[in-house]
């Protein structure tokens, strides 16, 4: 997982309160395993004027132009500004895979389901929790080019007149994205002790590893 420490970009808002799961990466997507492929798809109903699959080339289909980021002002932002309860319905990892492949290293909004709000640490993505006055004023100041610094060491946020806003983590969370550590690379961590034991454990007890 790639480390977060500093983030600086452009502010793509989503103005919906209860996007799901689905509506960020559709079930036709989930055929796919892999955690990478899946940006080209992100808000597919949405993003399009037609269906796709994972046969279909993205090149081929008609992009809906009153979607946020298909507008030329909000392409290729890193931050996504959404509202109340944003990742809520089935617990699919697809929907912060979408989000980061696409390129958004940060959401703010004011809740999140739980499990995707889990799920966007364990793969990089900031999940930033603001109160709904925060969300509201962030919205109003939202236009073409609108750049937010991010800076988890500090847990704040900087807008572009200089103003500060603080925000929470979890301190074991907030250590992993700072390191780059998923939950693979945390019991990596351990790879030594890990060893020592599994020898230890096959001296002491050979007949759990015959065959192995």
């Amino acid at each position: 997982m790639k480390a977060f420490t500093q983030f600086k970009s452009r502010v793509c808002p989503l103005d919906r309160p209860n996007v799901d799961t689905d509506a960020i990466i559709p079930k036709q997507y989930l055929k796919s395993i892999k955690r990478t492929g899946f940006g080209p798809y992100l808000f597919d109903d949405w993003r399009y004027l037609d269906k796709g699959d994972l046969e279909i080339d993205v090149a081929t289909r008609r992009e809906n132009p009153d979607f946020e980021i298909n507008q030329p002002d909000y392409r290729d932002c890193g931050i996504l500004l959404a509202r109340e309860n944003f990742g809520c319905g089935s617990s699919r990892e697809h929907a912060v895979w979408a989000l980061e492949n696409y390129g958004f290293r940060v959401v703010i909004a004011p809740s999140y389901a739980d499990i995707f709000h889990s799920n966007c640490f364990k793969n990089g993505v900031l999940p930033i929790r603001l109160s709904d006055q925060q969300v509201d004023a962030l919205f109003n100041e939202v236009e073409a080019g609108y750049e937010l610094s991010i800076d988890l060491e500090t847990q704040t946020i900087t807008r572009p007149n200089g103003e500060v806003i603080e925000f929470e983590v979890d301190p074991f969370r907030k250590d992993c994205m700072l390191q780059g550590l998923d939950d693979i690379g945390l019991t990596l961590k351990q790879a030594d002790e890990i060893r020592a034991f599994e020898q230890k454990r096959s001296a002491t007890a050979p007949w759990l590893f015959n065959g192995v």
